[in-house]
């Protein structure tokens, strides 16, 4: 079981390195012990931030007695890893199901994409919505969700010139990766479908739909069913 490094991020936060490879493996063990983390409650502790291999920790020196704080961090976190065989028995995460509209206007790059993996758009979409993801992340835009888990077959590269808009629910392949433009803005995915689900919403708490660490399933519905539940979203 490899041990992350530890590296200064600033003067006060840490960031541990597992590597730089997007496993899913090691995902869950950043997001475990940005759990045990929260869970201490350590009264330094500002922010953990959990990313596909690392996991960035960001502390209030002020309230570390001692003259070196990040000593004390790093020897905090080294604690929490060496018990890490201790916690490492299977957890269930929360399992989020996302409702996603494929193809036509919802998923304009569908037809592309089946074309490129030599599949149908009917067989994308089975081989889509089967698996259970692992958010692995939220980044790129506020409550973007990266997913690991996407089926090999699937990965198809981005566009060679980005969309200027994207509309807010778009579910997009970029490479090796699928996730959900929270909002509308710029991006260079591939366009499959699109959910009438808010993931995002600065007036909820928390205003993200998904959290890193959670399972996601995407649960394929028709145009009628989108309709409907983006109204009830209004």
């Amino acid at each position: 079981m490899s041990v992350p490094t530890l590296e200064p991020l600033g003067d006060q936060a840490l960031l541990l390195r597992w590597g730089d490879i997007a496993d899913s493996a090691v995902n869950r063990r950043v997001h475990a012990l940005a759990g045990r983390l929260r869970a201490a409650a350590a009264p330094w502790l500002i922010d953990c931030v959990p990313a596909y291999a690392s996991l960035a920790v960001f502390f209030d020196s002020a309230r570390i007695p001692g003259k070196d704080p990040m000593a004390v961090v790093a020897e905090c976190l080294s604690a929490l890893i060496a018990g890490e065989e201790l916690h490492s028995g299977a957890t269930l995460s929360r399992l989020v199901e996302i409702p996603v509209c494929y193809g036509g206007d919802y998923g304009p790059d569908l037809e592309d994409v089946a074309a490129a993996c030599g599949l149908s758009a009917k067989q994308v979409v089975e081989r889509h919505s089967r698996p259970e993801y692992l958010v692995a992340m939220l980044g790129f835009s506020p409550g973007f969700p990266y997913l690991l888990g996407l089926d090999a077959e699937l990965a198809v590269p981005r566009l060679a010139t980005p969309r200027v808009r994207v509309p807010a629910g778009s579910v997009g392949i970029g490479g090796a990766q699928t996730g959900v433009y929270p909002n509308d803005g710029p991006g260079g995915w591939r366009l499959i479908g699109r959910t009438p689900q808010c993931l995002f919403d600065a007036s909820r708490d928390p205003p993200a739909h998904v959290m890193p660490g959670d399972r996601v399933r995407f649960v394929p519905i028709d145009a009628a069913h989108f309709q409907a539940w983006a109204a009830r979203e209004a």
